[in-house]
């Protein structure tokens, strides 16, 4: 078994005091993350990427962090971006930092 982190050690000590309170969804909440399972799950085409091994590395990493097959997360993110829902997090395991470079307009 593994060993619980700092974060895992905090949501217990919260959850113990009486600190987290559990809610239920409401009507509209379920419809959404229900219609939102079935977007996701609809897997009917195939796409083949070539990516570089230090981004492969990092989505392995990251899906590691998540919890989740590494396929699944690219599924995902891109889904999100697509949506018009990606945030980006900083991840614990990279430590790979890309910067935006501005865009150069013709002038």
């Amino acid at each position: 078994m593994k060993k619980s982190d700092k974060f895992e050690k905090e949501i217990l000590r919260a959850y113990e005091s009486g600190e987290l309170v559990s809610t239920s969804p409401t009507r509209k909440e379920k419809e959404r993350f229900k219609a939102a399972a079935q977007a996701t799950s609809l897997k009917e085409r195939r796409v083949n990427i070539r990516l570089s091994s230090p981004d492969l590395l990092d989505i392995q990493a990251r899906a590691l962090e998540e919890g989740v097959p590494y396929q699944t997360l690219i599924a995902s993110v891109l889904h999100k971006y697509v949506s018009g829902r990606f945030v980006e997090k900083p991840s614990r395991l990279t430590k790979r930092v890309t910067q935006s470079t501005p865009k150069r307009t013709a002038g």
